[in-house]
């Protein structure tokens, strides 16, 4: 057996001495699927040698921009901007948030080249405002280039992807916020026994969702990393989100139980990735992560965008370097008990629906747009309050003390497109549920059942231009909804019944059933099984209404 051959910038002490060149010495297949297989499988894991060359293959491959910066350029600048510095003392770019770079075994000139290579792709991407991952990405890459030259093109390569239905490193506060918004809407579907433990241990949650990158590009020892970075460069970013999310149930199996602050739980985080070989190893890691049945990329794609159009309502820009982060006031914050008064739920129950909602609407605070007490049993006057709001939230009091309802994702008035016909609308981000006598919430079938639907046959295929920003045609100028039902390959439709509003009567869910049907005097319903939500009945399946309410999202700053 050969020993790995690192270059000068390893400190050969610190690598495991274990570790053995068993893999294969060639890769001779290069079509993406077997790559891919590859990939996951760990084929060139065990050879230094070959993940070098499967890494040059695969960086090299990378559509780039057409003036991409290459070893040539380093060798003409890293003595002008370096200088006469120490590369031990050199700062590092203000785009990397002083973030600490992982020394993965390199030793002091390694650790110094990270810094010289990083200095220098500031100085030829001025653009780029926030990058904590790009330390992480640099450090790796040393370990398999001959010299910081060829360090710094593959870097850049990666960097200067043009290929627009490709998404590798965050480079903007905007970008990098908006996935952690993303990835927080993920674990609340994906990950919700985790989730609700974050909710419940943190007065602030997304300060811990924002941690994700760092689990990864920081934290994960070199081996781990390595790993991820593997199917990274073949599969993009969303394989980023599946380890993150593998990695969150893991820490939820070993700790669930044990008692965790809410001043710790970030730091207690950060600790158990460090040490996650004690718990699970590479191969069960990225095993867990491929098992969870993500949504399609084009879909990940369009909750991304939505979550940036949120953040630049909020005055959140590509140009900006940094943010206090205070902005995001999560559920008990959101939910004010001294100014909150609801004739149906709790503070503490509002604040636990609040946890089910979209991340970009749960930076809103609830505002209450009817009430059948103070605005009377009628369906008409529902109606017109609600209309001209997106999304909604429907809660329902029986007279037997029982609590259901519903989020509801699209405005009311899209019932008149209908022509008073009744007609069902919504997207896949609806979910009903009930508080009393407990909690259970059913969201849409075809988060837990994938296996029901399909991509269309040219979906990929399609072109990239939807999902940019100037591509929509509504009026509204509304982004291609997430989860909009036309996305989906579905069976029939009765899977995406998701909200109808007639003069009569109102239907939440359909298919075998409606989850909720509610007269036009807001005074009887009833309560089923249905296809799209394959929920149980969410109180008596026929039941007299005490009070009902509808809340809206209101943005704090525009109060």
């Amino acid at each position: 057996m050969d020993s790995p051959v690192y270059n000068c910038f390893v400190d050969r002490d610190k690598m495991d001495a274990a570790i053995q060149d068993l893999g294969p010495k060639e890769l001779s297949c290069t079509e993406l699927q077997e790559l891919k297989q590859l990939a996951r499988q760990g084929y060139w894991a065990q050879s230094h040698a070959l993940r070098g060359k499967v890494y040059q293959h695969l960086i090299r491959d990378i559509p780039c921009r057409t003036v991409t910066p290459d070893a040539s350029v380093y060798s003409d600048i890293v003595g002008k901007i370096v200088g006469k510095h120490s590369s031990s003392y050199l700062p590092l770019p203000e785009f990397v948030d002083n973030t600490q770079v992982p020394s993965y075994c390199l030793n002091a000139r390694g650790e110094g080249a990270v810094r010289k290579i990083l200095l220098c792709i500031a100085n030829q991407f001025p653009d780029i405002s926030f990058c904590p991952a790009l330390p992480a990405v640099v450090a790796l890459l040393l370990h398999y280039s001959i010299d910081e030259a060829e360090c710094f093109e593959k870097a850049c390569r990666i960097l200067a992807c043009n290929d627009p239905g490709r998404r590798l490193i965050d480079q903007s506060f905007l970008a990098f916020e908006s996935s952690c918004m993303t990835f927080g809407d993920l674990v609340n579907k994906y990950c919700q026994a985790a989730h609700k433990l974050m909710v419940a241990v943190s007065e602030d949650v997304l300060q811990v969702y924002a941690d994700w990158q760092r689990w990864l590009f920081g934290e994960l020892p070199l081996c781990y990393f390595a790993r991820v970075f593997d199917v990274f460069l073949v599969e993009g970013y969303k394989v980023l989100y599946r380890v993150a999310l593998a990695i969150l149930k893991f820490f939820h199996k070993v700790r669930a139980g044990q008692p965790l602050e809410s001043d710790s739980v970030k730091q207690d985080i950060r600790t158990f990735v460090k040490d996650i070989a004690k718990t699970v190893s590479p191969e069960k890691l990225l095993e867990k992560a491929f098992a969870i049945r993500l949504f399609s990329r084009k879909e990940i794609q369009l909750l991304q965008m939505a979550n940036e159009k949120a953040l630049k309502q909020k005055g959140i820009t590509v140009k900006q370097k940094s943010v206090s982060l205070s902005k995001r006031q999560f559920v008990h914050l959101a939910v004010h008990a001294e100014n909150f008064r609801s004739e149906i739920v709790s503070v503490r129950e509002m604040r636990d629906i609040w946890s089910w909602v979209p991340e970009r609407f749960a930076l809103c605070q609830p505002l209450l747009l009817f009430s059948s007490l103070q605005h009377g049993y009628s369906l008409a006057r529902f109606y017109f309050q609600c209309e001209g709001h997106e999304p909604t939230l429907l809660l329902i009091k029986t007279t037997q003390k029982e609590v259901c309802g519903a989020y509801l994702s699209t405005d009311w008035s899209e019932r008149n497109k209908f022509g008073g016909k009744l007609g069902f609308f919504g997207t896949g981000e609806c979910f009903v549920f009930r508080l009393q006598p407990e909690v259970q919430r059913y969201e849409w079938v075809v988060i837990k059942h994938p296996e029901l639907t399909k991509p269309p046959p040219l979906m990929a295929a399609e072109p990239t231009a939807p999902l940019s920003h100037s591509a929509s045609s509504d009026p509204a100028d509304r982004l291609s909804p997430f989860l909009a039902a036309r996305h989906f390959n579905l069976p029939s439709k009765t899977e995406s019944m998701f909200m109808a509003g007639g003069s009569d009567c109102l239907i939440v869910g359909g298919g075998g059933g409606q989850a909720l049907y509610i007269d036009g005097d807001l005074n009887r319903g009833r309560t089923s099984h249905c296809d799209t939500f394959n929920n149980q009945p969410l109180c008596s399946e026929n039941f007299l209404i005490a009070a009902v309410e509808a809340w809206g999202f209101q943005d704090p700053d525009t109060q």
